[in-house]
């Protein structure tokens, strides 16, 4: 592959760009949107609250504009802002339920706990084994019933609602989210997995993934966000929260597989104590437009995480991932690696900071962005950046971008294989990287499906 070499420093306090207020109103959300997830029990006065508090930021924050650097590339003036409305039972008597295909393990032969959450409400499986070790495993609404002092330990510890229009309004409406609690010292040998369906069209849905990861404690969880393809824009805005305790071993494997119509933002952090590990995989194949805000705090020295990232673009796509690794504590290290191949009038774009405080000595920290621009209408924005405020550490960052090499489009060519076939070849050996970080088969085998169907 022939590239083109891209290196530039920037220096950004924070990846979510707070923009400046405007006039509320934009969406048609109200107050007595808010959902009461717990239908008033005291004990829960504290969500409550939560939820209040992040209505009325949302309503002091404006919409993001094209002047913000974080916003810069992605702009959002053509999300028909009046349009959506939150989906009601009878909307959802209607609305397509989530194939099968999609509930098959993607990590292991089974599951040790599924959570479906769709229009209709939420569907939670968890096996005894399991649940007999403390685990909690639930929706939302089930979480704030049962569940209150874990959920209040939780709940906006990780992501702020004033972070942004969108993490706000995520905080605000949430009806459909995951808690999940591993106790000190569990580890659960079997992977949880969690469904969010969003079909149909004209729709809001919002989400709240909430983990926990107590000290000592492992666990795998594969959380995927789908929805098939409508005819009008729909909004989708969520939040991810991940908490990794002293000693904790987390593996989150996140999908977005949306309708090429949704919308899609989203607010995620994981922060890591003291000798955690965290291995997060992302997957983006979806979504007419996604901004992605993606956060790691290493915050206990001696923490380790890895960011695995594979997305492919088609059509007029627009994806925006923005990433952070911020080195809080001593030796700490961080590995990023986010690769995407585009095709036809879609965009990407890769935003990436490392940031390393005063104090955070005998760091090592990672960055790299690579892009495959299979159209010549196709665009790839790749920005890495470094923000080192330490003097004993070891940090690098890089990005390509390039198109297919076609020396080596042509050696396939004369050994007789057909042009479609060669392509395809040399994606798959573009991504082979990626791939070999992700120890999940069924995994491995979705994105490959993708590298097929988006080469069609």
């Amino acid at each position: 592959m022939a590239e083109r070499k891209v290196t530039r420093v920037i220096k950004r306090v924070t990846s979510t760009g707070r923009p400046t207020a405007e006039p509320a109103g934009t969406f048609s959300f109200t107050k007595e949107m808010i959902p009461s997830l717990a239908n008033g029990a005291k004990e829960t006065t504290f969500l409550r609250s939560y939820q209040q508090q992040a209505w009325k930021q949302y309503q002091s924050l404006g919409l993001p504009q094209i002047t913000q650097e974080a916003w810069r590339r992605t702009d959002i003036r053509n999300l028909q802002t009046g349009s959506f409305a939150l989906p009601d039972k009878k909307k959802a008597a209607k609305l397509p339920n989530v194939p099968k295909r999609l509930l098959k393990p993607l990590v292991g032969k089974g599951h040790g706990g599924q959570i479906v959450l769709s229009p209709n409400g939420a569907n939670v499986e968890l096996s005894k084994t399991i649940a007999k070790q403390g685990v909690v495993f639930t929706d939302l609404a089930t979480a704030a019933k049962k569940h209150p002092e874990l959920l209040k330990k939780a709940l906006g510890q990780v992501v702020k609602p004033g972070e942004g229009k969108f993490a706000a309004m995520a905080a605000a409406l949430a009806s459909r989210g995951v808690l999940l609690y591993v106790p000190k010292g569990i580890t659960v040998d079997e992977p949880l997995h969690s469904m969010f369906w969003g079909p149909g069209s004209g729709l809001a849905y919002f989400s709240h993934i909430l983990v926990w990861v107590d000290d000592g404690a492992s666990v795998t969880y594969v959380h995927e966000a789908a929805s098939p393809t409508a005819d009008q824009q729909t909004l989708h805005a969520g939040i991810v929260e991940l908490h990794v305790g002293e000693g904790a071993s987390l593996r989150f494997v996140e999908l977005q597989s949306w309708g090429e119509h949704v919308w899609n933002f989203s607010h995620e952090r994981a922060r890591l104590m003291r000798d955690a590990n965290l291995d997060w995989i992302f997957g983006a194949l979806g979504s007419r437009l996604t901004k992605n805000f993606s956060e790691i705090n290493l915050e206990g020295e001696g923490s380790t995480a890895r960011m695995s990232g594979f997305y492919f673009t088609d059509g007029e796509q627009h994806l925006d991932h923005d990433t952070q690794q911020n080195h809080l504590a001593p030796h700490t290290t961080s590995d990023l690696l986010f690769k995407g191949a585009l095709e036809d009038k879609s965009r990407s774009v890769w935003q990436g900071m490392i940031h390393v405080a005063p104090d955070a000595q005998r760091t090592d920290g990672y960055q790299a962005n690579r892009n495959l621009v299979l159209s010549k209408h196709a665009r790839a924005d790749s920005i890495p950046g470094l923000e080192i405020q330490a003097d004993d550490v070891r940090c690098t960052h890089g990005a390509t971008v390039g198109k297919i090499d076609e020396t080596e489009l042509f050696y396939l060519l004369s050994r007789g294989i057909p042009n479609r076939d060669a392509r395809r070849l040399i994606v798959e050996g573009f991504f082979d990287p990626i791939m070999q970080r992700i120890p999940y088969e069924g995994v491995r085998e979705r994105f490959q499906q993708a590298i097929v169907q988006k080469l069609k």
